[in-house]
């Protein structure tokens, strides 16, 4: 069951009609897709628990899967090659509703992606609504696999986008016959899931294609998000994600600060501060960074030296063994203060 956070095939989700039509017509694959309806990177494993969640029918067409909605299922129309779920929910809400409402009993694996831009490193990893809606997959104990293809060319040429779905069609199909174990795995001592970065490069054209790596998650950090507006009757509380484009350095340019301070807008310093914030970001440092300050068996590593990566992955926030009595016997585990 494939699905993203990026919404339906468009310009903000180039890639998941691709990899839909690898799946079903090279690898035989028996898939249903769910989707929200709208654009939802970066709202990690969120639930909606007040909204009312409705869907509604897709039909991809080819040769780019745009196509036709509808409130009611029906008949495959000429041209049309499936039918679609959209609703009107975050990746993590689509899975779980995909999962016991829309399908229950039937569902494998979870592929969530392929997302536009990479999924590489924690401070992208921990509010990715690719990996979040895989990872509530892992919490219903089914199988899951999240796919990011990072950009690195602006624009991407369309003829990688072959053999990225080829590459990824390969890496699921290696990890669905070799799936990892770990003990205390929440199915079966299975590995949880694993976060898949491919880049998207021109060396995938070579014959040979490009080297996939295991590797685990870069440790890293961001700092400011988001910068003040300062306007009058700035008031609007609409969250603007604008157009994703080169992981995200093109999507959220730098902000250069104006000396005496960081703001939008032309109003007086002496007017009264309006508490109006916009997500903008300054992902530069997350997304070239300098190869020596890598760690040598990162994603971040991996993506930087031109090679796929694969990260297995726990679903939860996992703990740290910081004491070696933290393993020890009951009796050793009592702090005492």
């Amino acid at each position: 069951m494939p699905k993203n956070d990026d919404g339906p095939p468009g310009p903000q989700s180039p890639y998941i009609y691709g990899l839909y039509r690898h799946l079903t017509t090279n690898l035989r694959w028996d898939v249903k897709v769910v989707v929200p309806s709208s654009q939802k990177s970066w709202i990690g494993k969120a639930f909606h628990i007040q909204e009312i969640t409705r869907g509604r029918y897709y039909y991809p067409k080819e040769p780019d899967g745009m196509g036709e909605v509808s409130s009611a299922s029906r008949p495959l129309s000429e041209g049309e090659v499936a039918e679609w779920v959209l609703l009107d929910g975050t990746p993590a809400t689509c899975t779980n509703i995909a999962l016991h409402n829309l399908y229950p009993g039937t569902i494998d694996l979870v592929i969530s992606g392929p997302n536009l831009g990479r999924n590489s490193s924690a401070a992208l990893a921990m509010s990715s609504g690719t990996i979040g809606a895989a990872m509530s997959s892992a919490l219903s104990q089914i199988r899951s696999v999240a796919i990011s293809y990072g950009t690195v060319l602006h624009t991407t040429p369309n003829e990688l986008f072959g053999p990225a779905n080829i590459l990824s069609g390969q890496i699921i199909q290696y990890l669905w016959n070799n799936w990892g174990k770990d003990v205390g795995g929440i199915r079966n001592g299975e590995i949880d899931m694993y976060n898949v970065n491919v880049p998207m490069i021109m060396e995938l054209l070579n014959p040979e294609g490009i080297d996939v790596h295991w590797t685990h998650m870069w440790r890293n950090s961001y700092g400011r998000l988001f910068k003040a507006i300062l306007t009058p009757g700035a008031t609007s509380t609409t969250r603007d994600v604008p157009n994703k484009g080169q992981d995200m350095t093109r999507q959220y340019p730098a902000q250069q600060s104006e000396p005496g301070g960081d703001v939008e807008g032309d109003v007086s310093r002496d007017e009264p501060a309006t508490l109006v914030f916009k997500f903008s970001p300054d992902f530069q440092p997350l997304i070239t960074p300098s190869l020596g300050s890598l760690p040598v068996g990162s994603d971040g590593w991996a993506i930087a030296k031109g090679h796929a990566s694969i990260t297995p992955l726990r679903a939860c926030f996992a703990h740290v063994d910081h004491d070696p009595a933290a393993i020890g016997p009951e009796s050793l585990r009592i702090l005492k203060l």
